[in-house]
């Protein structure tokens, strides 16, 4: 037996997906996760999976882990005392930034203070010109007065951003030589080494987030897999990326910026998958935890990507799937505010103590609560067992809220519950507006432990017809990490005219990146032969301030044709802006390849065809829209192929529970998918 296992670790479970390759079936876990012991969650589900399951280690043969402890660190302010060195008079390039507000409609609001204070800043002689030539040596004696700097400060490690060295990093190595030698052992990390991109504070900044948490990913990682061969494991620890795509553990040791945003893009790569096998073509994924809600667009089956997203209140230009936090998680805790008006979040209860219902310490009542107060849980076990609901305990949670409101529990806890969805609607609307969709042509795919609860919430809010709630949607993001392929991205500045006399150039560069890519999908894969390669290139019309990713063939290069290469981005621009000036000259700033190689994907099977009405396991009163209803309640497993149902009802899995509003039917598709139709309301 060949088992592949996924896990992914949130803010209040930890969840695991383990895929049998022989016989197609997958089988799943959660545990409560371990903010303050990260990894031994893993060490328990594994245990778990073996009393459940009577799985055994040693036929494990892939283990994909999701981690948030280096964007934890980042969010927390809770990463390594770091110095930055960088060019003489450049010392102020994290505090300048791009000089723009970070809300332009709140006046008084402030940038997030730099990761690495202005006192543990400093600059160094020595400088390249604009195309990496030496203008002036480096001087080892303004090296050596950083360092003592660097003691004085008491730094844990240093990361070097020396001008231009995305066009020629050994100014930057040169300097790192001299550190190592004066401090061995010391942590230092080159920006060209991190992400070698134009624009200084770009770079600077992304180089500062890597070296801010890894030592500490790095010690994370070492330790797991320490852990995981003790635990009889014989896979590689691989761990997935921010771009979707997972690496060796190995690597990420010392490439930690790439898996930074690994557990948001494990489940974005989850939705995908899901989207695919139900031939949806456009979709919204709604992944909502413990902590947070998170929603990224699928179109045509395919995750989008980008560069700048953000860590807390940092961004990081590193390529990755695009996923936007626009509201609060299970655990998020609600509140009156000094005049009296009813706010949910950001603050968390998190998995220590967790919701006041789960009976773990908890006190301030959370939106996990307010499901419990309404009837909505507390029906049925939840969490594998791990969780025992306790009503009476939320309901007296709520209480306090519903006195200072003026009102009763109930309507306090569905209070609640409208507050969570009116944020998240305000965060879509900014999603709507910034890619120019319409929401009513999107189906919305909910996943994390609390998704299915408020899917049918948020859908009518913003008049979406349907939710596709998956099979496992609990675990989807462990699912994602278990089905995300090897994956890397490579960048090489060119910063040229785009013409015949830089034609050689373009080719050079193009092939440098080609070779290594392989280098790297060996190392990964030991096989470079069945890779896939997608090649962009980042263009703009010369004297423009920014530029267009493009696709572009590379073929098209090798024959010499730039017409081509021209054509692409003149056809890009005009998608964009709806105009496009073929005459004008073009310029490209940098190429940029995708390599990858699938994982082999789960042959899901599909389910038994069900007869006449779903089985009902009892019916419930639930109070939903402001009255009670004697609402069916079906176990998940019941439900199968064909089956369809009305309206308030409560369906109750291991690992989620799905709340469907009144108006709302529903039908079972061959793979057990829910599909959850909004009927419209009649005026």
């Amino acid at each position: 037996m060949a088992l592949r296992i996924g896990v992914d670790i949130g803010g209040s479970f930890t969840d695991f997906a383990v895929l049998d390759d022989e016989r197609g079936t997958l089988r799943t876990l959660k545990v409560f996760s371990r903010p303050d012991s990260p990894g031994s969650e893993v060490l328990q589900g594994m245990q778990g999976l073996a009393e459940r399951y009577g799985i055994d280690p040693r036929e494990v043969v892939h283990f994909t882990h999701g981690t948030t402890v280096g964007v934890n660190a980042v969010v927390q302010m809770k990463g390594v005392r770091l110095g930055l060195i960088t060019t003489r008079h450049f010392e102020d390039v994290l505090d300048i930034a791009r000089l723009k507000m970070p809300d332009m409609y709140h006046l008084m609001s402030r940038r997030a203070p730099a990761l690495v204070p202005r006192d543990r800043v400093f600059g160094v002689d020595g400088r390249l010109d604009a195309e990496g030539q030496e203008l002036t040596a480096i001087d080892a004696s303004s090296v050596l007065d950083a360092v003592a700097g660097l003691r004085a400060s008491g730094c844990e490690g240093v990361v070097i951003s020396l001008l231009h060295s995305y066009r020629n990093p050994a100014h930057e190595h040169q300097v790192k030589a001299l550190i190592e030698h004066a401090m061995p052992g010391f942590f230092v990390s080159c920006s060209a080494d991190v992400w070698p991109i134009i624009r200084e504070y770009e770079r600077t900044l992304t180089a500062v987030i890597s070296g801010y948490v890894q030592p500490k990913v790095a010690h994370y990682l070492g330790s797991l897999q320490e852990a995981l061969r003790e635990a009889g494991v014989p896979a590689e620890l691989k761990v997935t990326k921010s771009n979707g795509g997972i690496m060796s553990a190995e690597a990420g040791k010392s490439e930690c910026v790439q898996m930074i945003l690994s557990g948001t893009a494990s489940g974005v790569i989850g939705a995908a998958y899901i989207a695919q096998l139900c031939n949806l073509r456009n979709c919204m994924s709604l992944d909502i935890g413990g902590t947070t809600a998170d929603v990224a667009l699928i179109v045509d089956g395919q995750p989008q990507y980008a560069t700048g997203e953000y860590i807390g209140e940092y961004q990081i230009h590193i390529p990755s799937v695009s996923v936007s936090s626009i509201g609060d998680g299970g655990g998020s805790i609600a509140w009156v505010d000094d005049f009296g008006v009813l706010k949910v979040g950001p603050m968390s209860a998190g998995s220590t103590p967790g919701p006041v219902c789960y009976g773990r310490g908890g006190t301030q009542p959370t939106i996990t609560d307010a499901f419990a107060a309404l009837g909505v849980l507390g029906q049925a076990e939840l969490g594998y067992n791990a969780v025992t609901v306790d009503v009476a305990a939320a309901c007296a949670a709520i209480e306090p809220l519903a006195k200072a409101l003026g009102s009763d529990v109930l309507r306090t806890a569905e209070a609640i519950i409208h507050v969570s969805v009116s944020g998240m609607y305000s965060g879509v609307s900014r999603i709507v507006s910034r890619f120019g969709i319409d929401p009513r042509t999107f189906a919305l795919l909910p996943f994390g432990g609390a998704g299915p609860m408020l899917a049918c919430h948020l859908a009518r809010a913003l008049n979406m017809h349907e939710v596709v709630v998956p099979t496992t949607p609990g675990v989807l993001s462990a699912l994602g990490g278990l089905i995300a392929d090897t994956r890397n991205d490579f960048v090489k500045t060119t910063y040229y005219d785009l013409g015949p006399a830089n034609l050689s150039r373009l080719g050079a560069d193009l092939e440098q990146l080609e070779s290594q890519a392989r280098s790297w999908i060996i190392n990964e894969t030991g096989d470079a032969d069945s890779a896939r390669v997608q090649v962009s290139a980042e263009m703009r019309y010369k004297g423009q301030s920014f530029e267009i990713d493009t696709p572009v063939d590379p073929a098209a290069l090798r024959r010499g044709d730039l017409v081509a290469f021209a054509a692409a981005f003149h056809q890009e621009h005009t998608r964009l802006y709806g105009h496009s000036d073929p005459a004008a000259a073009v310029q490209v700033v940098s190429l940029r390849l995708v390599i990858s190689a699938d994982t082999p994907k789960p042959r899901l099977q599909t389910i038994a065809v069900g007869e006449g009405e779903p089985a009902i396991t009892r019916h419930i009163r639930v109070w939903l829209d402001a009255a009670w209803h004697d609402a069916p309640l079906y176990r998940r497993q019941d439900l199968l192929a064909g089956h369809r149902f009305q309206g308030p009802a409560v369906i109750a899995q291991d690992d989620t529970t799905t709340c469907v509003l009144p108006g709302f039917s529903g039908r079972v598709d061959e793979y057990g998918t829910l599909i959850l139709s909004h009927l419209p309301q009649e005026a």
